[in-house]
């Protein structure tokens, strides 16, 4: 079952920037694009490099390693050399925190 989970404070996540942390076993990056927040795997799905290190141009977030580009918003695959898309998950900013909807193991 999924649920709200903590993943920081309000504020954490700057503005047109991506930070990335860990919720459970999963890696997840929490970008903010002009206010909105969406959280997206923070992996790429080429060679596991971590986007929030990344550029955010738009709507879209750059593999540091290799250029990959994925939509934040769906987490689709727009840019080679990556091909697979990424989860994406729903983020919400509740009581100073930043929270993300997911999946923990029991």
């Amino acid at each position: 079952m999924s649920e709200w989970v903590k993943v920081a404070n309000a504020g954490d996540v700057a503005e047109d920037e991506a930070n990335s942390f860990t919720v459970g076993t999963r890696v997840i990056a929490i970008a903010n694009l002009g206010g909105d927040l969406y959280a997206i795997d923070d992996l790429c799905s080429h060679q596991q490099c971590s986007l929030s290190e990344g550029d955010i141009d738009d709507t879209m977030i750059e593999c540091p390693c290799h250029g990959s580009r994925f939509d934040i918003t769906t987490g689709e695959a727009v840019v080679g050399p990556a091909t697979e898309p990424l989860d994406v998950f729903k983020v919400r900013e509740e009581g100073g925190e930043l929270q993300v909807m997911i999946e923990l193991a029991e």
